[in-house]
């Protein structure tokens, strides 16, 4: 398990983004005062909400406050980025009740699933 080259995949999100006419804003900066890593808009219109979490401490905590931040900020849907394979066991749930779409993948997914990131109503 090698740690998420964050610059490196920050970078490759924002030019894909681009390439598929939409808008990669890094280290968005919501009304609350929080950041997300990536923020995938379409004009205005908030898609996607990525967090790149690179540290397996506090996992199950550190979901749950990106859950919390995404849905706050009105992102309808959260990926979150990790080279770890640990559940966040209730959150999933959490995110599901507060109707966020949530995702766990590994670097290696995240590129490909953007490339085919089709968000209802776009």
């Amino acid at each position: 398990m090698s740690p998420i080259k964050v610059k490196t995949l920050t970078r490759q999100i924002i030019a894909l983004a681009d390439e598929l006419g939409l808008k990669a804003v890094p280290e968005y900066r919501t009304r609350d005062g929080t950041r997300i890593d990536v923020a995938i808009l379409d004009g205005e219109k908030k898609l996607l909400a990525i967090e790149l979490e690179a540290s397996f401490k506090w996992f199950p905590q550190r979901v749950l406050y990106d859950v919390v931040k995404a849905h706050r900020a009105g992102f309808p849907e959260l990926w979150i980025i990790t080279p770890f394979q640990g559940s966040p066991g209730w959150v999933v749930k959490y995110a599901e009740e507060v109707g966020l779409i949530l995702r766990i993948m590994g670097e290696e997914r995240v590129l490909s699933k953007l490339r085919t990131f089709l968000p209802s109503g776009t």
